[in-house]
């Protein structure tokens, strides 16, 4: 069956956070507009610091504080490069947290889509009084050794 666009941009996020190099959590974002990929992020650290996978986690109320989250890194990817973000989508792995809401409405990304509940608290007030259309789907099936989605193989 034929992906619809927001599957088949989720599907480039979950691939995008095979990057991440923290050990704890592995997250994907993608920023897209008019069906084309703007930029991508993952969990890691900032360029030129050690990362998770080399030296450990570094906690703080049980959390990684180590690392950028993976939508913060791709709107830091936009900025560096020059790419605007205005009128975007993201699709994330998972639901943003408060921090990463005011930066996507801070960077002008109007639509967010990602797997899993509505964000909670702050992050979802945030989004909701900016505007920010919120999308939530259903985690599908992980890919086999084979690299075929479950649901093929019915």
């Amino acid at each position: 069956m034929r992906p619809s666009w927001d599957e088949y941009f989720l599907s480039i996020a979950r691939e995008v956070a095979t990057r991440s190099t923290c050990e704890r959590r592995h997250v994907g974002a993608v920023i897209v507009r008019d069906k084309r990929i703007l930029t991508t992020g993952y969990n890691g650290s900032p360029p030129g610091q050690r990362h998770c996978t080399e030296v450990g986690c570094l906690l703080e109320e049980g959390r990684c504080i180590r690392t950028l989250h993976a939508e913060q890194n791709a709107i830091a990817q936009a900025a560096l490069h020059g790419v605007h973000t205005k009128g975007a989508t993201m699709y994330t792995t998972c639901r943003p947290c408060h921090v990463c809401a005011r930066m996507i409405v801070g960077a002008g990304i109007v639509r967010v889509v990602f797997f899993g509940e509505s964000p909670e608290g702050w992050a979802h007030e945030v989004l909701e009084a900016a505007g920010v259309e919120i999308v939530c789907l259903p985690e599908p099936p992980r890919r086999n050794a084979e690299g075929w989605d479950a649901v093929l193989l019915q």
